[in-house]
């Protein structure tokens, strides 16, 4: 035993260990434990410390030499305390998933979550961490906005940290270093200084701020989404300012195109068939339909949209089918109420809003609808839509609905409806909840997503429409030309979009 209670039997020597510790992108430190005359564990030395990233107090290779009990009292006799001991004693690594740590001390986050990993190494522990807490922080702007990146901004060293899809939206080289705020607001147009400045005014009254404001990045120019507050310390004061952003520069340029178009429309005296041809010139430029079926993961599909015979406005129908990264499927069909710019405008943002949404790997279709829900309560708009997840792994389509249709489905010869959940029209009511269902299928299964034009008409009886329609696809088969040539019969003053899907073999 050495004079200073650390055991003899450690051989390598604290400076090899600190020279690897150094290097490593993570917060580690090598710990000694120190014994007391009776061989119990009384405190632990940090014989190494890295220095890339730093402890909750802003200190790196400089806890070298120091105890656990001198620089974090708080944490003797609690579960990381005991964690620690346990490891030295028994040799076997250990985790604390979510250790909660409380400081009463201006300039730092009053509260930290850390993911703690404990780990016996050459006669000490190797203790690695990660903060969790401003993950989950990211995570949750990411999920309500559907961003492309996020930042943060450290006010007490002037740190700039940026997510690696920050990079493109600044068209900024991934192995630079992130723009400092200076730089940004250099690139930030002089007429849209004031919504920065009133951005500022409203964190500093510890409001959230959610601003649209035009950069000069390169040779264009893009409308970045920015939405920001701050984290504080014990005594209230700001200590970080996080910022979630998003370029929406194409949704701003699809809401100019769509107001150009309807402004053909209110200005021009134009043919019902070229008001028709009009009105799929602009569904074509939110959501292009193809014209043959086209491959999936596990799947065949095929779309069409027919544009109501009477109505001169475009309506709020819409689609969606994706094979996602993760190999899954998304598939979506909704309409917002309405006709017109308005309807249109609805449709795009939750079109783009559910895009935006699996970006960032939402994949619970009852979630994804209590987003588009509550966007629609924004938006003041109504609506109804189905989105479901396709596991090809599994042939599971798990699937919720919003006051919308249930899917038909078709196999061998017979053809009836899912079994439908429960789920609120979008845009009614701000607690709404949409249930999940997870049906099994098979190969050759049809799966029908449709809009109500296809079975509610102005003449006639809707339920000898839907009878007509579940069998006409009962008698197509797998086939989906056959399926949509079957199908395609507009209505006379509402649109129609059908989405048919083959299950491959």
């Amino acid at each position: 035993m050495a004079d200073d209670g650390v055991p003899a039997r450690i051989a390598p020597p604290a400076a090899l260990v600190q020279e690897i510790l150094s290097g490593l992108p993570a917060g580690c430190s090598w710990l000694l434990p120190i014994t007391g005359a009776d061989g119990t564990v009384t405190d632990f030395r940090i014989a190494a410390a890295g220095g890339r990233v730093a402890d909750i107090y802003h200190r790196g290779e400089g806890r070298r030499d120091a105890t656990v009990v001198e620089l974090y009292p708080r944490i003797v006799g609690g579960e990381l305390w005991q964690l620690y001991v346990r490891v030295a004693e028994t040799g076997e690594p250990g985790e604390l998933p979510r250790f909660s740590y409380e400081v009463q001390q201006a300039g730092v986050v009053a509260h930290s979550i850390f993911a703690v990993s404990v780990r016996p190494a050459l006669g000490g522990l190797l203790v690695t961490w990660q903060r969790e807490d401003e993950h989950l922080r990211r995570l949750a702007h990411t999920e309500l906005l559907g961003s492309l990146g996020w930042t943060e901004y450290d006010l007490q060293t002037g740190q700039t940290d940026w997510s690696p899809g920050m990079y493109p939206v600044f068209d900024r080289d991934p192995a630079a270093e992130p723009l400092t705020r200076f730089e940004q607001a250099a690139m930030m147009l002089a007429e849209d200084r004031g919504l920065a400045e009133t951005a500022w005014q409203t964190l500093d009254s510890g409001g959230t701020s959610d601003v649209t404001v035009r950069f000069r990045i390169g040779a264009g120019i893009k409308h970045l989404r920015i939405i920001s507050d701050t984290a504080r310390d014990a005594e209230g004061k700001p200590v970080k300012i996080y910022a979630v952003v998003q370029d929406v520069t194409a949704r701003v340029d699809t809401r100019g195109e769509i107001e150009r178009l309807g402004d053909q429309l209110r200005t021009r005296e134009i043919t019902a068939l070229a008001e028709h041809r009009l009105a799929g010139q602009l569904q074509n430029m939110i959501q292009p339909v193809p014209r043959e079926p086209f491959p999936l993961a596990g799947l065949e599909a095929m779309v069409s949209y027919l544009p109501a015979v009477r109505a001169q406005l475009v309506g709020g129908d819409w689609y969606h089918a994706q094979t996602l990264p993760d190999g899954l499927v998304a598939l979506a069909v909704g309409d917002v109420a309405g006709h017109g710019l308005d309807a249109a405008s609805g449709m795009a943002h939750l079109r783009f809003a559910l895009v935006a949404w699996l970006s960032i790997g939402l994949r619970d279709p009852g979630l994804l609808l209590a987003h588009m829900n509550r966007l629609c309560l924004q938006l003041r708009i109504t609506g109804t839509a189905i989105i479901s997840i396709y596991d090809p792994a599994t042939r599971t389509l798990r699937w919720a609905r919003a006051g919308h249709p249930a899917p038909l489905l078709s196999r061998d010869g017979v053809a009836d409806e899912l079994e439908r959940p429960v789920g609120l029209l979008l845009g009614a009511a701000d607690s709404a909840s949409y249930p999940v269902l997870t049906p099994s299928l098979r190969p050759d299964d049809v799966v029908l997503f449709y809009t109500d034009g296809l079975v509610e008409r102005r003449a006639g009886d809707p339920a000898a429409q839907f009878l007509r329609v579940r069998d006409a696809l009962a008698a197509t088969g797998p086939d989906l030309p056959r399926v949509q040539a079957a199908l395609d019969e507009p209505s006379t003053f509402d649109d129609t979009c059908t989405l048919a899907l083959r299950v491959l073999p």
